[in-house]
């Protein structure tokens, strides 16, 4: 009988609780993954805001844009 848990309660918080260590790590990994995704969101996004400016340059230097338009893109 020494094999035999004391209190079926006690059974049901041990698994509980073994459960809400591995959740406790799978959130910690998503989260690890998250950040590299928001950094390469961001990442993208500069290269963007780059090609943006870019690309403006580019017409305004053939002509290509009225004068009083502000470089907003729609």
């Amino acid at each position: 009988m020494a094999d035999e848990p004391d209190n079926l309660t006690l059974v049901i918080v041990r698994r509980l609780d073994a459960k809400f260590d591995r959740f406790s790590d799978d959130l910690h990994n998503v989260k690890i993954r998250l950040s590299y995704v928001e950094e390469n969101l961001a990442g993208v996004n500069r290269r963007l805001d780059r090609f943006d400016a870019r690309l403006d340059q580019i017409e305004k230097r053939l002509d290509l844009v009225e004068p009083h338009q502000s470089g907003f893109r729609e």
